[in-house]
């Protein structure tokens, strides 16, 4: 099968690496386009937090936000969930991906949340990552949404634009992780996640990037830069089979 011009999830097109000085004038770009970024889960506190994040794997938010709602009615506690069941958790997330591995992970890990930590969510790495359900980037989003640590949730949008980019190429979502830890800026390192995912996910699209209104686009390293909508509908049209 032949890859897209830009690039597919499990082969990204990759740039040349940024010079750091191009990293900071990416992300200074970013952040001063959109100053106040915030996750577009809809959540009331940590749990319900890591309760959506787990919900959004393979699904959009926008989707996990359709069916939280009537969830956190029935269920607002972890102890409430648990009593719950997979069943009963099932019964509210049927319309999102995966639901019912989902809904047996929601069930267990709030057992386990009440058996364990009181009904809290915890706040280390090694404890989140020990609940069914959260792995790295799940842990990064609680940890840094909800207890303000700097991490960084590499998820397939922020994959694909370190890469695209040059900002932190990697062949590996820790690997893209690591580097753009690294080479972030430190003051900016803690919203960095939500910038590049909001970027990834409205600008720098997946089959074709809106490269014409990229506020960062004059650090950016793309060789094949879209440069306005008449050039992306032109190769939208030229890539469709015959």
């Amino acid at each position: 099968m032949k890859t897209p011009l830009h690039g597919s999830a499990a082969k990204p097109r990759r740039a040349r690496l940024m010079s750091k000085e191009q990293a900071a004038r990416f992300v200074a770009a970013l952040a001063q386009a959109n100053p106040a970024p915030e996750t577009e889960l809809a959540y009331q506190d940590a749990f319900q937090l890591l309760v959506a994040v787990v919900l959004s794997a393979q699904t959009t938010d926008a989707m996990v936000n359709r069916v939280t709602p009537a969830l956190f009615a029935a269920a607002p506690t972890p102890a409430a969930m648990a009593a719950l069941g997979a069943e009963g958790v099932g019964a509210h997330i049927r319309r999102i991906g995966l639901w019912q591995a989902k809904a047996r992970n929601v069930a267990a890990l709030a057992a386990l949340l009440v058996a364990r930590h009181g009904g809290e969510v915890p706040r280390t790495r090694e404890e989140l990552e020990a609940l069914p359900g959260v792995g790295r980037k799940t842990a990064n989003v609680v940890l840094n949404v909800m207890f303000g640590e700097s991490t960084m949730a590499v998820d397939t949008h922020i994959f694909r634009l370190g890469n695209r980019t040059g900002l932190a190429p990697g062949k590996t979502p820790r690997e893209v992780e690591v580097a753009l830890v690294k080479r972030c800026p430190p003051e900016l390192l803690r919203d960095a996640h939500h910038w590049l995912i909001l970027h990834g996910r409205y600008v720098c699209k997946a089959r074709l990037p809106e490269c014409w209104r990229c506020v960062a686009r004059e650090a950016c390293n793309y060789r094949d830069k879209v440069e306005g909508p008449a050039v992306a509908v032109a190769v939208a049209v030229s890539a469709r089979p015959g």
